[in-house]
């Protein structure tokens, strides 16, 4: 996480305090970066910020997100100054409400000449972020989220170079074979590739036939050795795209506890009938669907089987997404609790995502205009960051 210096005593008064299961309204105290106190009805400090009946809630808790990789590359084959990346993503997650962040990173290459070749980049990312943040240059907390590609030629070298010393919160287990998960449908998986890549019809036959015998050759050696890694890095084991009820119990097979975005509603039951966690993409829930033609994260709130959001590929959604399923649910602490105190616990972090005495201090002030929640201001440790 980042190391930041603690902030002085800070009273949050004349909130509308969202807590477990109601909303009171009240202050909050912070004292050396946590939460010293909550009080319900008025305070008389004169010191205290008045939030003038505005929401108070705990830092949004984000587990996978790729928005490092678009500062990185903010067109393609360009490579931004990383420094500047990291620090730039860190603090648009904090203007969004976001205070703890699994940073996602693949590893996996796949070498094949042309514009679609996937080199190796998470060691070193890794390694300039953990810099920045034991230099106390980030303004939010940051772990680390590998994602394993299995459908690779170099899963296992790039897993080897993490130690236990990094910290590795969480390892997913990926694989975006051409034909099956999330690209059962072939025509998403060329409109997908060859918009973000370029690739002429030919390119892209070649890179689907490549990728294909890759996952024949190397695939499910890969899978174990992401599972064994797991537990020798002491991350919480995820698995992307289960589609059918078969590829849900090997993931719980595997000890997973956290599902990345399940492409269908059986799949989601299967989830839940394993006592695995659902999480799905808050882009997903406001677009009002996949861009992948997968099952849309609405209907799986509706039917009592969405547990988590993530903002995926855009931060901002988390907040607005988290109001949307207020509305849908019409039970603001429940979705709050999906960006909160849920994936906290699917993280294995027992210090955040909730206003309680004894927890971090992590907080955010929010404005809850009908259009879209306005973040009035954000603390981390006590600090304010936005």
């Amino acid at each position: 996480m980042s190391v930041t210096p603690s902030s002085p005593d800070l009273i949050l008064a004349n909130a509308r305090l969202v807590l477990g299961d109601e909303v009171i309204h009240g202050a909050l105290h912070v004292r050396d970066g946590r939460i010293a106190a909550i009080d319900p009805g008025p305070t008389a400090a004169a010191d205290a910020i008045d939030c003038d009946g505005d929401l108070l809630i705990p830092g949004l808790i984000e587990l996978h997100t790729d928005n490092l990789e678009r500062h990185m590359q903010p067109r393609p084959g360009v490579d931004w100054p990383h420094m500047a990346a990291i620090l730039a993503h860190d603090g648009e997650l904090a203007s969004t409400g976001i205070t703890t962040v699994f940073d996602a990173m693949r590893v996996g290459s796949v070498f094949k000449t042309g514009s679609n070749r996937y080199g190796a980049y998470a060691r070193a990312l890794s390694q300039e972020l953990l810099s920045i943040r034991a230099a106390g240059l980030l303004r939010i907390s940051h772990f680390l989220h590998l994602r394993a590609e299995v459908c690779s030629e170099t899963l296992t070298a790039e897993l080897a170079e993490f130690t236990p010393e990094d910290r590795v919160g969480i390892l997913s287990i990926m694989d975006h074979t051409p034909g099956q998960r999330q690209f059962r449908d072939m025509t998403k998986f060329r409109n997908y590739v060859q918009g973000k890549h370029r690739l002429s019809e030919a390119e892209l036959s070649a890179h689907v036939d490549h990728l294909t015998a890759t996952r024949a050759r190397l695939g499910d050696a890969h899978e174990a050795e992401a599972v064994r890694n797991a537990g020798r890095l002491g991350a919480v084991l995820a698995s992307h795209d289960d589609t059918t009820e078969a590829q849900v119990a090997v993931s719980h097979g595997h000890g997973v506890r956290l599902a990345e975005f399940p492409t269908t509603r059986v799949a989601a039951e299967a989830c839940h009938g394993h006592g695995i966690a659902v999480m799905m993409g808050a882009p997903n829930l406001i677009r009002g669907g996949s861009h992948s033609g997968n099952v849309a994260a609405q209907e799986l709130a509706e039917t009592g089987l969405l547990d988590i959001l993530s903002s995926d590929y855009v931060p901002s959604s988390l907040m607005t997404g988290a109001f949307r399923l207020a509305q849908l649910w019409d039970d603001l602490p429940r979705a709050i609790r999906t960006v909160t105190a849920t994936p906290a616990e699917a993280a294995g972090l027992s210090d955040r995502g909730r206003l309680a005495p004894g927890l971090l201090a992590d907080l955010v002030r929010v404005h809850p205009h009908p259009s879209v929640p306005v973040v009035r201001g954000v603390w981390s440790h006590g600090r304010q960051v936005a």
